[in-house]
């Protein structure tokens, strides 16, 4: 029911990208059995969408750690699940791959009806990819709600102790924010 993208992501096993994906679709495949077409299918759809079905057969232990999150991401879209949790799942990525992974989760959420729920320490990703946000300050809930209603200079100024300006970008017509230091 849920996938996980952890922050960090460590094997110690010698395993191909391809076989790190395949284990997303371990609960489908039944004790002893072999992997479907459809598993494959799926594991073959989330490298591609994530950019690395051209490394598949690489071993996990030669790549970066933006690449093997990129890996983790593909292997919690194999999966296929109706919720998934990323813990700052892209905060070993370039700007490209995070806004290709934000873009394909948004899409997730928005044509198949997905729920992901994600710790963004980043309020730019936040504020322009998120529908809702939640603000934590001390270990607790400070304000939660709609992104336009609730990411606002004076809530960043309390959880955050930083002055800001929240606006919409001309740019993408993304909310965005600027900061200054208190």
């Amino acid at each position: 029911m849920v996938a996980l993208v952890p922050q960090n992501f460590n094997i110690g096993f010698d395993y191909s990208v391809e076989e790190v994906v395949l284990m997303g679709r371990h609960p489908y495949i039944h004790r002893f059995a072999s992997p479907s077409e459809e598993d494959w299918n799926r594991v073959e759809e989330a490298m591609d969408t994530i950019g690395i079905l051209h490394f598949g057969k690489r071993s996990i232990m030669e790549l970066s750690g933006g690449e093997k999150q990129r890996v983790v991401v593909a292997r919690a879209l194999a999966q296929n699940t109706p919720f998934l949790l990323f813990d700052e799942a892209t905060s070993n990525l370039d700007i490209r791959y995070s806004l290709q992974i934000f873009k394909r989760v948004k899409t997730l959420v928005e044509q198949e009806g997905r729920t992901v729920i994600a710790v963004i320490h980043n309020l730019n990703f936040a504020a322009a990819y998120c529908d809702e946000i939640i603000f934590m300050k001390d270990k607790r809930v400070y304000t939660s709600g709609a992104v336009d209603d609730v990411m606002t200079a004076e809530t960043i100024t309390e959880v955050f102790g930083v002055e800001s300006e929240v606006r919409r970008d001309s740019f993408n017509g993304m909310r965005q924010l600027s900061y200054k230091y208190l």
